[in-house]
């Protein structure tokens, strides 16, 4: 792994309604370097989806940018005209959506959606360029070119998660940013996609956010976790550091929520209660009210973010320096 490719710096995003601002993301601070895998784990609405949807510039009308800066090679995108993203979004950074049924149009054959994209962006590329490109990428994802005259609805649910990835790798970009690419899929097909991703990634070198809310997914391809609850960073560390020593109890919590396949039978169990409501979140800390730790000073004080030891930051009163 090189050089940092992309820095997220005091990032503040999320939505106006007439209710009031929801901050789905709030001051959320990370770098990723080329060649890096990186996870995000959190439960459903904790704004992983507006994070990514943040940083390739996709917001719904209502998203906002409230503060901080994405930098991309040194290039503020928050700054940018619509104009200048369009020629960022695929050609450097692009994105693997949650839901390949609905990511691809159902009225168009594969191969037009691939050779759409690249004719898009690359001018300098005939049809016959781009029609061998397709073909190329579809080989590298396990696809056989016959495919290209397949509507979406041919294909499997595995077999169409993999043309997303191709779409995505298509431009060769620098980053690609994949919204639980496995929703939906039964656990073979969605172990055959991660190996593949892994794969692709160290052949291209290119650097991955991968979010899910799956967090054993993460902890055998990751290079960094990120813990992501009510729009913050409540853990970030080495993945294997966060795995074998997890140190904010809702860390704890995911661990204990997916059983082991091996060792002893033993109980597990989710974590009670839900997410607070992002126009209603308790006061100090946002977990306090789930947290089977908590103490006074849980629902009077917020607690920073803390580096706990090198590559380790926790978001807990309890939790100190050297654990």
């Amino acid at each position: 792994m090189g050089d940092i490719i992309l820095k997220l710096q005091n990032l503040e995003a999320g939505y106006i309604i007439k209710q009031g601002d929801i901050k789905a993301v709030d001051n959320v601070n990370f770098e990723l370097k080329r060649g890096e895998f990186l996870g995000i784990a959190g439960e459903s609405g904790c704004g992983k989806s507006t994070l990514a949807y943040t940083i390739m510039g996709l917001l719904e009308d209502n998203g906002r940018i409230f503060n901080g800066e994405i930098l991309y090679q040194d290039k503020d995108l928050t700054s940018m005209t619509e104009n200048e993203l369009k020629a960022i979004r695929w050609q450097n950074i692009s994105m693997v959506f949650q839901s390949a049924m609905n990511a691809l149009n159902p009225v168009m054959k594969i191969g037009n959606q691939l050779i759409d994209t690249i004719l898009s962006h690359k001018k300098d590329f005939t049809k016959r360029d781009a029609i061998n490109k397709s073909k190329e990428m579809l080989k590298l994802v396990d696809i056989t070119e016959d495919r290209m005259n397949a509507f979406p609805h041919q294909l499997s649910g595995g077999m169409k998660q993999r043309v997303m990835i191709a779409m995505a790798m298509i431009l060769e970009p620098d980053i690609i940013i994949m919204d639980e690419p496995t929703t939906a899929l039964d656990v073979v097909v969605q172990r055959t996609i991660i190996d593949k991703i892994s794969d692709l990634r160290k052949q291209f070198n290119f650097s991955v956010i991968f979010i899910t809310h799956d967090l054993s997914l993460l902890v055998e391809i990751s290079d960094k976790l990120i813990i992501m609850y009510s729009g913050q960073i409540i853990e970030s560390g080495l993945a294997n550091k966060v795995y074998n020593n997890p140190l904010h109890p809702y860390t704890k919590g995911l661990m204990n929520s997916f059983p082991s396949l091996t060792g002893k039978l033993q109980d597990f169990g989710g974590i009670p209660g839900k997410p607070p409501n992002f126009l209603k979140l308790p006061g100090g800390c946002r977990f306090h009210t789930r947290c089977p730790m908590k103490q006074d000073i849980c629902s009077k004080v917020a607690p920073p973010l803390q580096q706990i030891n090198n590559d380790h930051t926790a978001r807990c009163h309890f939790v100190k320096k050297g654990n």
